[in-house]
């Protein structure tokens, strides 16, 4: 015979337990995982955003770069950690081409979802004191010396060599692609002339563009960037390019947190994405915000690991 007021009993104890739990936390700092270097544009964003975690979220939010196998290191980290809630981590554009590109089998189904951040347009920029002041100037010197103009990106397979790629092969010119761990290191190695083009996100050069230290060819996106609307397009620079690859960014937890835990993140980073002094340093930063909670973050990533499928084998990089 069943005890029904036990039963209703444990339920309530259940219910209280659960309640606690979620009353209690964040009860320590939590770590914040970036797979990324220092610098970068994402770990930017990631600083940015914790800026006021205190308030917003009620604890303190540690960033901690975890660089590494095109982002896969940091992410994995991630992915492996303890579900408690106490770690977070920044997801990429790089988690919807592993698969594609056969590099791993990490996916965002690894993940509980927390939000989208962002989404960047690619940029094409050369120094200051180059040679090409068009993209049509770059493009054309490609074309007579195939395999010369040297462009660094921020690891093989992601958003901003894809980006380069996808409108180095629309319009026949000839790169040589040189790989680095973060869009920092491309940076530095532009102004130390170590590469001569960098792809990257528009919003990664706006401070050495401020300085006159770079000049920016184009955007790879379909309108011009908000914050930047001097810069023309790819097409209006005369290469049109049919489906702009952008990059973004987003976060994440170890998978199979409590739902009351997983929900007091989600409503916490929600809160710092709100906050006015993020939304004020992503303006004067030149960064595109774009928010979705867990269930639309989840369909975007289906549908844009389906379309980066589709053009890795169109462009011939993929496994």
């Amino acid at each position: 015979m069943i005890n029904y007021q036990a039963l209703i009993a444990g339920v309530s104890m259940s219910f209280v337990a659960a309640t606690a739990m979620a009353a209690d936390y964040p009860a320590k700092d939590v770590t914040m995982i970036v797979p990324w270097s220092a610098g970068g544009g994402t770990d930017t964003i990631a600083r940015s955003l914790v800026a006021e975690a205190k308030n917003c979220f009620g604890a303190n939010i540690n960033v901690v770069n975890k660089t590494g196998a095109v982002g896969a290191v940091g992410m994995g980290a991630t992915s492996t950690a303890r579900n408690d809630g106490y770690t977070v981590g920044l997801i990429t554009f790089n988690l919807s081409s592993y698969g594609p590109l056969g590099q791993t089998d990490l996916s965002y189904r690894d993940y509980d979802l927390i939000q989208l951040i962002n989404q960047s347009p690619g940029a094409i920029s050369v120094a200051a004191n180059s040679e090409w002041q068009t993209l049509d100037d770059l493009m054309a010197y490609s074309k007579e010396n195939p395999g010369v103009v040297t462009v660094g990106h921020s690891g093989t397979g992601g958003a901003w060599h894809l980006s380069a790629a996808a409108l180095a092969t629309e319009h026949k010119a000839d790169f040589n692609y040189v790989p680095f761990d973060g869009s920092a290191n491309v940076r530095t190695a532009l102004l130390g002339n170590h590469v001569a083009v960098a792809a990257t996100g528009i919003d990664e050069m706006k401070q050495l563009l401020e300085a006159g230290e770079v000049r920016v060819l184009a955007v790879n996106a379909l309108e011009r960037a908000d914050a930047f609307p001097d810069i023309p397009t790819v097409s209006e620079a005369g290469y049109a390019i049919g489906a702009p690859i952008y990059d973004w960014r987003g976060l994440a937890a170890p998978k199979g947190m409590k739902p009351e835990v997983r929900d007091q993140i989600v409503q916490g980073f929600k809160a710092c994405f709100d906050s006015a002094g993020f939304q004020a340093l992503a303006k004067e930063r030149g960064l595109p915000l774009v928010y979705k909670g867990p269930a639309d973050f989840e369909e975007f990533l289906a549908n844009m690991e389906a379309s980066l499928a589709t053009a890795i084998t169109d462009l011939g990089i993929g496994n």
